[in-house]
């Protein structure tokens, strides 16, 4: 049971830290990336949610171009038309067939603010991860009152929750630590 609380609780923070490397990996950081077009939906074929690489093929010809060729030249206008409305900052040009992202080079100050904007993604998911360990070590003690768990079992479990938080939030730092970084040197 205890084990089963510890999994749990390891398996969560686990998928914390997953969110964050997704959330870094969409950020637009002066670099091409094709995730940084994971969260466009493009309206089409009588959908809202339709992903644009679902729509289309994306590459990186260039360290700083997208390339996205739609596999039904159809929904050409509708990506474009995702991409302008999007909170990506990025006009799209295109030539019926392929669509082109061309991502401007980060200045100084941008830089400062996205890797001011990263500390904060990574502090929001160590308070995520903090939780878990509360909410976990919250029912070990409940289990000590209802069940015939010893003390030594308890104090065990919580040690070992502990490293599992403190090694989690080692990674959580170096993800932030090499994301800026990479930001920094562009």
């Amino acid at each position: 049971m205890i084990k089963d609380l510890l999994s749990n609780a390891d398996e969560k923070m686990v998928k914390s830290i997953d969110v964050l490397k997704r959330e870094l990996s969409s950020l637009k950081a002066g670099k091409a990336n094709a995730a940084m077009l994971d969260k466009i939906l493009v309206e089409c074929y009588g959908s809202k949610n339709n992903k644009i690489n679902a729509l289309a093929n994306i590459s990186v010809p260039e360290p700083r171009i997208l390339q996205i060729t739609p596999y039904d030249k159809s929904t050409a206008k509708n990506i474009e038309k995702a991409i302008q409305k999007s909170d990506l900052g990025i006009n799209p040009s295109s030539d019926g067939n392929v669509i082109r992202l061309v991502v401007p080079e980060l200045t100084e100050e941008t830089r400062k603010n996205l890797a001011k904007n990263i500390k904060k993604q990574g502090e929001d998911i160590k308070v995520a991860i903090r939780a878990i360990r509360r909410e976990a070590n919250e029912k070990l003690k409940k289990m000590k009152k209802d069940e015939d768990i010893s003390e030594d079992e308890i104090k065990n479990a919580e040690n070992e929750l502990q490293k599992k938080t403190d090694n989690h939030i080692k990674d959580i730092d170096k993800i932030i630590e090499n994301k800026e970084k990479e930001i920094m040197a562009i």
